[in-house]
């Protein structure tokens, strides 16, 4: 994958390119690389298309000079339409070497195909009205929409959209992928995406979040040398079987759903253990062949919840918390899991996360790395844009997703898989990475309006696809 799997912000892009400079490569030749590149992937795709390529004043319009250039030389009937003329050095060297026709943006026609170069990466203001209104016209004229590095309104660090701009069929990252590639609302703009390389090496802390390679039990291995999961569970009772037959399908070698009396069992190779009172549930999570639990799905959030929540935190064992877990938790979860000797996991979703800050969600990966630092828990913010941070700050965002997890129960199954995961031997920033993926890659198996069930049947598969 471009960049070995690498996210840059728009000031490591900066760095990662001036360090390329540093090293004797011209922006010119940098230049060169991004607008061929993505000319001929525009040209693998498009082929004889009618073109219009749309040229702002920066590099990225710089870059657009090239790829009509490009695209000229194969026979391609493209023109280049431009608010102004370029203000880079490089850009202008560009525009120099273009032989085609530039009109002005008020003069330009829509044609088939729409290339926006107008900006790229490091936009940091709303396009203006009078050009966003031109490149509406010639967008919505167009049969075919690829955006050059990123969508023009679109902020490069956090998925923002500083204008409201419709989805384009394709964008083309240039020497790295940027988050807001990832991140809601901008990903949903992009279409489909594809990166082309330039030579940018660089150091990143934030990854793509790849696909686990696992390993299945050895000839020596056992059920309790497998991971025994441990799942608490509360009022709402259907909710712990699915994390619990989610832990069971997803490698772990023994789970057992701890509950009050009365509690039936979702299937015969489930164990429930019924726990009287809080200190007889202490004395059965210090069970030290237990290898991960989990707490939250179907608590409730009365008082004995509180009790339960507080009993798992105390267990010396990693902890899988989510749900009314963390809706309890509240303002109060830095303090409460901070000092465990464990590894923790949260699994918010956007709304739970507000509640554990105590304001409202502003920068995804910013405010993920403050929490997970703050708390020394590894942050899974489940969503759309799925984003992993770990205690010192390192990040994963989720590029496999599938839209029909929008489902009740389905958050209580990837419980159970990171729980698994956790059982298994995997770190918690590992098996939070693992989970997610598989999680994902179930809901896409099961296919469209599926169950919690139904996906869980998915698991063995998925499972199979990483071994």
């Amino acid at each position: 994958m471009l960049n070995q799997g690498k996210i840059l912000t728009a000031a490591e892009m900066q760095s990662a390119e001036q360090a390329l400079i540093d090293e004797g490569i011209s922006v010119e030749e940098l230049m060169r690389r991004a607008g061929q590149g993505a000319a001929q992937m525009i040209w693998r795709i498009a082929a004889d298309m009618p073109t219009l390529v749309l040229c702002g004043p920066g590099n990225n319009g710089g870059d657009g000079y090239v790829i009509a250039q490009w695209l000229l030389e194969k026979g391609v009937d493209v023109f280049v339409a431009a608010p102004l003329d370029p203000k880079t050095a490089a850009a202008q060297n560009a525009k120099s070497l273009w032989r085609g026709k530039t009109l002005a943006l008020a003069d330009a026609q829509p044609a088939p195909q729409f290339i926006d170069c107008l900006f790229g990466t490091g936009l940091t203001r709303a396009v203006d009205n009078d050009w966003l209104d031109h490149f509406t016209r010639l967008f919505s004229g167009a049969k075919r929409r690829v955006a050059v590095d990123l969508p023009s309104g679109v902020e490069s660090d956090h998925g923002e959209l500083l204008n409201d701009i419709h989805p384009f069929d394709a964008t083309i990252a240039l020497g790295a992928f940027k988050p807001s590639h990832f991140l809601e609302p901008a990903r949903s703009k992009m279409g489909d995406l594809v990166g082309i390389d330039i030579g940018i090496a660089a150091a990143s802390d934030l990854d793509i979040l790849p696909k686990p390679r696992l390993s299945g039990p050895g000839s020596q291995d056992h059920k309790y040398s497998r991971g025994l999961v441990a799942v608490i569970a509360g009022a709402m009772t259907g909710a712990a079987k699915l994390t619990a037959m989610a832990a069971q399908k997803s490698g772990a070698g023994y789970v057992k759903i701890f509950a009050s009396p009365g509690f039936v069992t979702p299937h015969p190779s489930i164990v429930v253990e019924v726990f009287d009172d809080i200190a007889e549930l202490q004395e059965k999570l210090a069970d030290d062949r237990i290898s991960a639990i989990v707490i939250g799905p179907g608590l409730g959030r009365d008082q004995r919840a509180k009790e339960l929540l507080t009993t798992a935190i105390a267990a010396k064992v990693p902890l899988v918390i989510d749900a009314d877990a963390l809706t309890l938790a509240g303002s109060q979860f830095e303090d409460l899991v901070k000092a465990r000797s464990a590894e923790t996991i949260a699994t918010p979703h956007a709304g739970e996360f507000a509640g554990l800050i105590s304001g409202d969600l502003e920068h995804k990966i910013d405010d993920c790395r403050t929490l997970a630092e703050q708390s020394a828990c590894t942050i899974l913010l489940k969503g759309a844009d799925t984003v992993i941070v770990r205690p010192d700050g390192k990040a994963s965002i989720a590029a496999l997703s599938c839209p029909w997890l929008s489902t009740a129960g389905t958050g209580d199954v990837l419980a159970g898989i990171i729980a698994s995961r956790l059982a298994t031997g995997s770190s918690g920033y590992k098996a939070a990475c693992e989970g997610q993926w598989l999680h994902s890659r179930a809901g896409q198996l099961a296919g469209p309006a599926f169950t919690p069930e139904m996906l869980i049947d998915q698991l063995p598969a998925t499972l199979q696809e990483c071994l």
